[in-house]
């Protein structure tokens, strides 16, 4: 996969664009994040439509590397709260509180499409309002 076209997945996911994932993911795709499993494009839609109504996500390239069968990127994933919410999916937040995970993700690809994803950790924090910074570990 070459960067245009890996840069259009991001720059669709960056927008909130749920039908991306129909676009570059096989409808049985694996995606391994932690603990966390996801099956297929819908089943990412559904994870990211929760996402996305508690937090505004800013996904950021650091570093893509790639050839016929496999697409890697080292990032960094920014998240804001948009509201208050007691139930996040990262426990009690406020709004404007922002969670910040680095690590690298490695996509399988078969004909253009992602068929099995694995995000590693590197780094997971959280800034409260007063802006104190809290490692907490991998979350999943």
């Amino acid at each position: 996969m070459d960067w245009p076209t890996f840069n259009d997945y991001i720059t669709r996911f960056n927008n909130q664009d749920l039908t991306a994932f129909d676009d570059y993911l096989y409808p049985d795709t694996h995606m391994l994040n932690g603990t966390l499993e996801i099956l297929g494009s819908g089943g990412m839609q559904e994870h990211y439509r929760l996402i996305w109504s508690q937090f505004t996500e800013e996904l950021h390239i650091e570093r893509f590397v790639s050839d016929e069968d496999t697409a890697a990127i080292q990032m960094w994933a920014h998240f804001t709260a948009v509201a208050d919410n007691e139930a996040s999916l990262f426990g009690p937040v406020r709004a404007g509180e922002t969670f910040d995970f680095r690590g690298l993700i490695m996509y399988q690809i078969v004909d253009g499409k992602f068929t099995d994803i694995k995000v590693a950790y590197n780094t997971f924090t959280f800034t409260d309002s007063a802006g104190t910074v809290t490692s907490l570990g991998i979350p999943h």
